[in-house]
């Protein structure tokens, strides 16, 4: 799993994959340049994936002891449920799957230390001439925002230190690109809002805590400036066009 986090971004460099194996085997994911919140069918592919992989490692059929997503389902695919074998928690901060500790010392039953030894070599060559692709600042922001604003925490000095900079640093390359990360911020908001409108198993209240706002009534009045509509207004004409 550790050459899975080194070699990983050679085949996919939008996908950051990160293993966290103190007391617990833990396979996180985290998305690079490319919108998080509107995804939903990549990263379950993923963590079936990592899933289906562990047991051909092992030849085991190992059984997660936790699922969790970043983004939202009204209900469970019986597939995936049947799959994974445990619960899935979704609207989480995470994209993670987790497994026993123990599991962390299973052999891999077909290894081939030779092979193991060629690959290794190779993907050290792959990852000396890859020319590494500059990360898009703001949609690395805006994931890190979406996190936050349920939990009423995205003010720009969390995102930057999520971001691994100083606020200062973020506010220089914002600037260096013409924008600000009020302007993100409340661009942000108006897309998501209107996503969120579009699931109509939302209700509104959970709309606007989704959002970061307290009361309904501000959420109301932030999106009547953005769409000169309200909320509901917008969610009625969604649906009948839909």
């Amino acid at each position: 799993m550790r050459k899975a986090e080194r070699y990983s971004g050679i085949i996919n460099e939008g996908i950051a994959v990160r293993f966290l194996g103190k007391r617990e085997a833990v396979i996180a994911f985290s998305y690079t340049g490319v919108e998080r919140y509107s995804d939903r069918h990549q990263i379950e592919f993923w963590l079936t994936a990592v899933v289906r992989l562990c047991r051909q490692l092992t030849h085991r059929r190992l059984i997660p002891t936790r699922v969790r997503v970043a983004h939202r389902r009204t209900s469970i695919p019986t597939k995936l449920k049947s799959f994974l074998g445990c619960p899935i928690e979704f609207g989480c901060s995470v994209d993670e799957v987790t497994f026993a500790g123990s599991v962390r010392f299973a052999p891999i039953v077909s290894a081939d230390p030779h092979l193991n030894r060629l690959l290794t070599a190779y993907c050290e060559a792959a990852l000396a001439k890859r020319e590494q692709s500059p990360a898009i600042l703001r949609s690395n922001l805006e994931n890190e925002i979406t996190q936050l604003l349920p939990q009423g925490e995205a003010r720009a000095e969390d995102v930057a230190r999520r971001l691994g900079m100083s606020h200062r640093t973020l506010a220089r390359r914002l600037a260096s690109e013409g924008l600000s990360f009020s302007i993100i911020l409340d661009e942000l908001k108006a897309d998501l809002a209107k996503r969120y409108l579009r699931d109509d198993d939302l209700p509104m209240s959970e709309v606007a805590r989704l959002l970061g706002y307290a009361e309904a009534s501000a959420f109301t009045h932030a999106f009547r400036r953005w769409t000169g509509m309200t909320p509901r207004q917008f969610r009625l004409k969604s649906l009948t066009r839909s």
